[in-house]
């Protein structure tokens, strides 16, 4: 990505964000600020409300950092962890000092409590670190301590809690430590460990043996396509363990040494054990471009989608989109954009010039500022695109000012100005600028990047987005439509094809296979899910919203027992990425039988059922082909053309 492009948009005077609260600390208080990380609870409002940064739940408050090892409450509708402080550390001298965020990167986050202690909490690590500069440590747990024992050197501490808990203590060097918790006011300078003993035989044998390297920092390295490469910067002596995820097992390449036997329980499926600063992470490579991966080829198959087309392209207003909306303006524009690459597809011209005409009079706007019905803004206050409806008011274009969703939005414009882009390459050479920026809003790899964060939406710990923006949540960070999150990514990958960058194609679609992974790790619930509870497995599908904490099959915009709707916001918008998304026919056919039934239900749409039958269409393409044509409305983003092609693609239809 071209990274020293100027961001090219006029400055937002937003009055719905809030300020940067001085949690941020001193030296890192200034834009670009990130806006979905998974920690972002500790720098919004009075940084109190606790994260989930695996294994532990870990909340600030007065000074004192709890941790919690969380259990789990499971319903058929849903999952949820609830924060108990199970052990909980502060520094005498600091009293009830707030703290504040004085480091951040890909992997951690770093809390300071005054000048006397440094908690660097790094996810996927074991042991909670406490870095104390002559201080007093102070323990406390709201569980009873039935039995201390500790070594003759005061450097470990095993604590068995009436909760079922076991945690063990560790120090560099001596630290007294009673019953009750308390230290004899001994001050203290270096290193506490804290961890929770998990379950299983040789647990405390291993924690002991790597209790003295700590890491304090990790980056994730994505310079190389379809691989993401951890590195931790560490400290004291000895070899690192971290816990992995099972999705990060499922692409970690060769590893000197893991720890199988060694796990803790996660929501997101069992953390197991992974010695050493170093991992490698690969996907498979994708090849996916603008076009489908099979062509249309029978003749019949290709006039059914060009009578479609002829259709649909007289229905596009003449002159432009007058959709205030940025969510729906780009799914329109998107829409528009499919139309144009089907009708190259199948070799129809005409349809194809009539698409550029509209992009060119839609999109254009809102690059040069034109249009009407709203505007595309950059907000200096935190550093990212934003919209001029949405910094005067919180709810409109879906809290984009509050930085919900900009993978979602801008995403769509992202495809539609990459294939306009494609048709017109000077129209793109314009506005290339422009486009660069919306994709650097929401997938800037830079670190360096003056005008924005880096990876705005993309988690790299759990290889997932997040769209929640600065909204303070007990269940953390979250994300519904996983589907839209990978069109995002592939999306700007066209971008970078439309322009010939090789860094930006790699990024958008290495993104794109690992958001597609934990898509159909964690939000698809097959039968034999392993992750999530049997109650929950047995009931469910698909997961509807995802929260760090909470697994809710409920949305934002519908109930549970709206299953086409369940189903339809993890398949939308139909591309030619969407074939990645469900390579298992099975499952796909379970998919299917446990929504059609809701088909029947008063009040469903046709835009709804098109989903369903776009999934049908994997294993039965004549059925859906036939259903298909029976629909009398689509989904804002979708179309008749978009739906034959995609059955067309399939199979033949007979």
């Amino acid at each position: 990505m071209v990274y020293s492009m100027e961001q090219p948009f006029p400055l937002a005077a937003s009055t719905v964000a809030p300020d940067p609260t001085d949690l941020w600390a001193a030296q890192i208080r200034k834009p670009p600020y990130p806006t979905n990380s998974a920690w972002l609870n500790f720098v919004l409002n009075k940084g109190s409300c606790a994260e989930y940064l695996h294994p532990y739940m870990i909340q600030s408050l007065d000074g004192r950092v709890s941790v919690c090892y969380p259990s789990r409450g499971v319903d058929p509708a849903f999952i949820f962890q609830a924060f108990v402080p199970n052990l909980s550390v502060s520094c005498k001298e600091e009293g009830s000092t707030s703290h504040v965020v004085a480091h951040y990167d890909d992997l951690s986050v770093t809390l300071e409590f005054g000048s006397k202690l440094s908690v660097p909490l790094v996810r996927g690590c074991p042991y909670i670190t406490f870095l104390f500069k002559d201080g007093t440590p102070v323990f406390s747990t709201i569980h009873a301590v039935l039995e201390l024992r500790s070594n003759a050197e005061e450097t470990r501490h095993k604590l068995v809690m009436n909760n079922g808990q076991t945690w063990i203590v560790y120090a560099s060097s001596t630290l007294p430590l009673n019953k009750d918790l308390s230290t004899g006011d001994h001050s203290f300078k270096g290193v506490v460990r804290i961890a929770c003993v998990p379950s299983g035989d040789g647990s405390e044998d291993v924690l002991d043996r790597y209790s003295m390297c700590y890491p304090v920092g990790g980056m994730a390295d994505l310079s190389v396509a379809f691989q993401m490469r951890y590195s931790w910067r560490t400290l004291g002596w000895g070899e690192l363990l971290m816990l992995s995820l099972p999705h990060h097992r499922q692409i970690l390449q060769r590893h000197k040494i893991t720890l199988p036997a060694f796990a803790y329980a996660s929501i997101d499926g069992p953390l197991e054990g992974i010695v050493g600063d170093h991992w490698t992470l690969r996907t498979e490579p994708l090849s996916i471009g603008w076009y489908s991966q099979h062509g249309v080829s029978p003749p019949e198959a290709k006039d059914d989608i060009i009578r479609a087309a002829l259709k649909e392209v007289d229905q596009l207003c003449p002159t432009q989109l007058t959709i205030p909306s940025t969510y729906f303006n780009g799914k329109a524009l998107a829409r528009a954009a499919r139309l144009g690459l089907i009708a190259e597809e199948v070799s129809c011209p005409a349809i194809v010039d009539r698409v550029h005409e509209f992009l060119v009079r839609s999109l254009t706007p809102w690059f040069d500022g034109t249009f009407a019905g709203n505007a595309l803004l950059y907000d200096g206050k935190w550093g990212g695109v934003v919209s001029r409806d949405g910094a005067r008011d919180p709810g409109a274009d879906f809290g984009l000012a509050m930085y919900n969703d900009h993978h979602f939005h801008f995403g769509y414009f992202c495809y539609a100005g990459a294939v306009l882009a494609k048709l017109d390459p000077s129209w793109g050479q314009t506005w290339r600028c422009h486009l660069y920026a919306l994709a650097r809003d929401y997938m800037n790899t830079d670190p360096a990047d003056h005008d924005f964060t880096r990876l705005r939406c993309f988690d790299p710990w759990v290889m997932h987005s997040w769209a929640g923006g600065l909204t303070e949540f007990a269940d953390g960070r979250n994300q519904e439509s996983t589907s839209e999150a990978v069109n995002a990514y592939y999306a700007a990958a066209l971008v970078g094809l439309a322009f010939g960058d090789p860094h930006l194609i790699n990024v958008g679609l290495t993104l794109t296979a690992l958001e597609n992974l934990s898509s159909r790790t964690l939000w698809h619930v097959k039968s034999d899910n392993n992750i999530y509870e049997p109650a929950f497995v047995s009931a469910n599908k698909l997961v509807g919203v995802l929260w760090a904490n909470k697994r809710d099959t409920n949305l934002w915009f519908a109930p549970r027992d709206n299953r086409e709707m369940c189903l339809g916001i993890q398949v939308l918008p139909i591309s030619p990425i969407t074939e990645i998304m469900f390579p298992d026919i099975e499952f796909v056919k379970e998919l299917v039988e446990w929504a059609l039934p809701a088909l029947s239900r008063d009040g469903v749409t046709d835009a709804w059922r098109g989903f369903v039958y776009a999934l049908m269409a994997l294993y039965q393409p004549t059925k859906a082909h036939r259903l298909i044509h029976e629909l009398v409305a689509h989904d804002d983003g979708n179309s008749l053309t978009n739906l034959l092609w995609w059955v067309h693609t399939r199979s033949v239809c007979s």
